[in-house]
């Protein structure tokens, strides 16, 4: 198997990205109303204890990816089921990502193309760029990364001069009193999109000096969650949060209100740039962490299950609901505790004491 490897440069514009990713679709954080960009905030900091804590358990086995960690914890017999459980997870939350951006492409740019074109489409790109593998993702983030964040500023500049924005939009602030304040943050935007961070754990061996990652890797998640909490800000303002609760999709729809001279207008564009690129990736770090799955599981490449899966997944992304209300609601409402829960938070904890105990005791019969 050939080893793989990725910058630092590459690990921090993965990460900007992926946190960025199907967020940027319908928005986080929106049922707290004025308070969204509050949430958000307080919720990084929540996030950057939740991504150290994977970060962590790396690092006591550096040389070792979250599958092999499992087998290093419980043997190999029960961590193929636990890997299968994750592999099929990672499918999942990437047939997900992939209705997404289906949804998003037929209902406000191509309303004639069937989704099933769209959904597979995206799939097959998706494919090719793993097949190239993970440094291939990586150098493609890190030459697109700087344009989405110049785009998400020049649409702030477009809104301000068009003078959408409006600061009355996000006051009073905590007026809704601090239930909903706190229902809004745990556990949906922590698990979404840090806890699903966990995935990297199949990434993080693979980085060039990885003793030298921990600064970019902390970094990278408090620049995603200030980005987040910007676009956030920006929806919220411009749109009202009464609108930017029932739009299906809010940035693109705050984008649409961009009206300078009756010349600058309809930029849409800008924000497609941004919600393709962060799709692009997100999918693409899911999808490679469930090969990865495949791989330790089967003992062969990845690359031998990639179009196998892709398919699998352009199909699925399809049937994965019948209507997009419901499609929603689940990614809301129902995987966090059947799925997010136990697999981002309970058993990775399970693991970091496994870990340090096994590693403690190994240490002091090497002192010995």
């Amino acid at each position: 198997m050939l080893t793989e490897r990725i910058s630092l440069t590459q690990l921090f514009a993965l990460i900007l990205a992926f946190n960025l990713g199907s967020s940027l679709v319908f928005g986080i954080g929106l049922e707290a109303r004025e308070d969204s960009w509050l949430v958000i905030l307080l919720s990084t900091f929540l996030g950057v204890i939740v991504a150290f804590f994977y970060f962590k358990i790396i690092d006591m086995l550096p040389d070792k990816n979250l599958y092999q960690i499992l087998e290093y914890c419980f043997g190999r017999p029960v961590a193929i089921i636990i890997s299968f459980i994750y592999a099929v997870y990672f499918f999942y939350i990437a047939a997900r990502i992939v209705r997404d951006f289906s949804e998003l492409t037929s209902a406000a740019i191509l309303p004639v193309t069937p989704i099933e074109f769209i959904s597979l489409t995206l799939t097959v790109l998706l494919g090719y760029i793993l097949y190239l593998g993970i440094e291939v993702l990586g150098r493609t983030t890190e030459v697109l990364t700087p344009y989405s964040i110049f785009f998400l500023l020049l649409l702030i500049i477009f809104l301000y001069g068009s003078r959408s924005i409006s600061l009355e939009n996000i006051q009073p602030v905590m007026g809704r009193g601090v239930g909903i304040f706190i229902k809004s943050m745990f556990p949906y935007e922590v698990a979404r999109p840090y806890g699903e961070m966990v995935v990297f754990m199949c990434i993080l061996p693979l980085v060039r000096n990885f003793k030298d990652s921990r600064l970019t890797y902390l970094v990278s998640v408090v620049s995603s969650g200030l980005f987040l909490t910007l676009t956030s800000l920006l929806i919220t303002t411009s749109l009202g949060s009464n609108i930017a609760l029932r739009a299906n999709f809010p940035l693109l729809s705050a984008t649409r209100l961009v009206s300078i001279g009756e010349f600058i207008e309809r930029i849409d564009v800008i924000s497609v740039f941004m919600i393709m690129l962060g799709v692009l990736v997100k999918s693409s770090v899911f999808i490679y962490g469930g090969l990865k799955g495949l791989e330790y599981i089967f003992k062969l490449p990845y690359r031998y299950f990639v179009m196998p899966m892709i398919f699998i997944i352009s199909v699925y992304s399809i049937f994965i609901s019948r209507y997009f209300a419901d499609h929603v609601y689940e990614g809301l409402r129902v995987i966090h505790y059947l799925l997010s829960m136990p697999l981002q938070f309970m058993l990775p904890i399970l693991l970091y004491f496994i870990v340090l105990v096994k590693t403690s005791v190994q240490g002091s019969s090497v002192s010995k």
